[in-house]
């Protein structure tokens, strides 16, 4: 029955830019040792997450869907995405760059990859010192402009570069160049997506001397050469209130500081709701069912649930719904 806070297994990736802070802050476990990603909660072909908590442990969120539809998603989310689970939710750490890519749009990624495009949102948990992320370009760009510098591998002359720290956010709208730097470890939501174009890769080589794949066709007609500056996100930092961070077609999310209890009725929202863990740890309770949240944790809460209790002390939460 959907009567409690689920958890998933958490899906871990390895990465050739990965490093150890999913497992040293987060505390995921993994004898890998370039560990890039935490796929939280994902509906991706092949990467379906499995509830790891309760009376549906060992249930797919496919399953989950399929079974319980609006009562799970939200009514109208269930009309639109069927049994597609319309978010991915991640954990990104970045020991070295990630390659400078883009992802494209609904229409392009429907029509290249039958997908969705791959808007997304990145909220820092942690950054070392003078890391950089890099989004879109410095100034506006030709299209010749750019080939001319990717030519001459030059590509980073052009690019955009912010300096970041623990609590800085971002959105990253689709035909946006962006890279992770290095030193920074983040909290993801995007589209549920894993088509990505990759640009440049540092001249980076693999164990047997290979760059990883380009994709330098595919992002020429996916590429937002306008300098536009809509990707840092400002919000309110209130205990015990939702500040909305971010909202768009695909999803919202709001940062919510949690200091003694607080109750939340989500009787006016027609969709599921998540919390990512980014800082300290609470208690989540449901229809007298309860679970913990620590930093690094995530958990769903179905749609039909609309009373929750959340009790902590200096815990930071995002929350996120589609609305």
């Amino acid at each position: 029955m959907l009567d409690y806070p689920l958890k998933f297994t958490p899906i871990l990736k390895e990465k050739i830019w990965g490093g150890n802070k999913l497992k040293d802050i987060l505390n995921k476990h993994s004898v890998v040792e370039n560990l890039g990603e935490s796929w939280e909660i994902s509906g991706v072909q092949d990467n379906v997450s499995v509830v790891e908590n309760g009376s549906l442990r060992g249930t797919s969120l496919k399953k989950l869907i399929e079974e319980n539809k609006g009562y799970l998603l939200g009514e109208k989310i269930y009309e639109q995405f069927g049994n597609d689970f319309p978010l991915l939710i991640k954990f990104i750490d970045a020991s070295t760059e990630l390659s400078v890519q883009l992802h494209p749009n609904d229409r392009l990624a429907k029509k290249r990859h039958n997908s969705f495009g791959k808007t997304e949102m990145w909220y820092i948990m942690q950054a070392d010192n003078n890391a950089k992320i890099n989004v879109g370009f410095k100034e506006t760009i030709s299209r010749d402009d750019y080939l001319q510098a990717l030519e001459a591998g030059e590509i980073t002359k052009l690019l955009n570069f912010e300096e970041v720290k623990k609590g800085d956010s971002f959105f990253i709208n689709t035909g946006k160049v962006h890279a992770i730097g290095a030193g920074v470890l983040l909290a993801e939501i995007q589209q549920t997506s894993d088509i990505t174009y990759r640009i440049y890769d540092w001249d980076r080589k693999d164990a047997d001397g290979n760059g990883r794949e380009l994709h330098t066709a595919l992002a020429i007609d996916a590429i937002d050469f306008e300098r536009k500056d809509d990707f840092k996100l400002s919000y309110d930092k209130n205990i015990n209130q939702s500040s909305n961070i971010a909202r768009c077609q695909y999803f919202t999310t709001n940062y919510l500081p949690i200091k003694g209890k607080l109750k939340k009725d989500y009787s006016d929202l027609d969709s599921f709701v998540i919390y990512m863990c980014v800082s300290g740890q609470a208690e989540i309770s449901v229809k007298g069912n309860s679970e913990n949240i620590k930093q690094g944790q995530t958990i769903l809460i179905p749609a039909n649930i609309q009373k929750v209790e959340i009790e902590g002390e200096d815990c930071e939460l995002l929350e996120v719904c589609i609305n």
